[in-house]
């Protein structure tokens, strides 16, 4: 009885491999510099959260990395315009592009703004034979007009899980970011800046981590089950 339980009828044992320590732990290393793509929530003339992941992205070059930074504005609302909108293919090149992105989103009405929304929705899950977003890291941030806040972090949270995005465990929230920035747009020291620079600090080790085994680390045995199925029936079809 207890070797019945310990079979597994259900699986097909071919396409159930071990973990091949080879491809997790001596994976040939990349040494150009880490990509990050950074996305903020606002369009304003004086938008926090630009001036959050500009600040972000200041430490994120210090640190080696290199970084683009998207501007949502003129960006068409989701399925309102076709993926050969300007500002769309913009954004999807940056997204292929990147090995790790960071999210900042203004809190408005106890959620991410509509702008950071729409920016996710216009990702897809799959270009072609691509997914643009599985496997690379993810930093979120938010900034609040009031006290401090989780409610747009952790809804970018659910979506980077939804995109299949390594999200970091850090992140960071600033309360009335208004009293944060000075009239250039730096953010003055707090323990609210030396919270983005740990949060940056943690998106360069895992994206160093992590951007040589993506592909091994997000491979399935369903997807390669699925695929073994798609490959017989093509084989064994009667005629072409």
């Amino acid at each position: 009885m207890s070797e019945y339980l310990d079979t597994l009828p259900n699986i097909d044992e071919e396409l159930l491999h071990p973990v091949d320590e080879a491809r997790l732990f001596v994976a040939p290393r990349a040494t150009h510099k880490p990509r990050i793509l950074l996305l903020y929530g606002s369009v304003r003339e004086r938008s926090f959260s630009r001036f959050a992941t500009e600040e972000a992205a200041r430490i994120l070059r210090r640190l080696g990395a290199e970084t683009r930074t998207f501007n949502p504005s003129g960006l068409p609302l989701p399925d309102d315009a076709d993926e050969s909108h300007p500002k769309v293919r913009e954004l999807r090149d940056l997204v292929t592009w990147s090995e790790g992105m960071v999210w900042c989103s203004p809190e408005r009405h106890g959620a991410m703004t509509g702008i950071m929304k729409a920016m996710i929705d216009w990702i897809p899950l799959s270009l072609g034979a691509i997914r643009p977003t599985q496997g690379k890291t993810l930093a979120v941030m938010q900034v609040s007009g009031g006290s401090q806040s989780f409610n747009a972090i952790n809804q970018l949270r659910v979506l980077g899980r939804w995109m299949r995005l390594v999200t970091i465990p850090n992140q960071s929230s600033v309360p009335k970011a208004f009293l944060e920035f000075d009239e250039e747009g730096r953010m003055k020291p707090s323990a609210y800046y030396d919270r983005i620079v740990d949060v940056m600090e943690e998106l360069m080790k895992f994206t160093l981590l992590l951007r040589d085994r993506s592909d091994y680390l997000v491979e399935r045995y369903s997807e390669r089950k699925e695929s073994a199925e798609e490959l017989s029936r093509r084989v064994n079809q009667k005629s072409i």
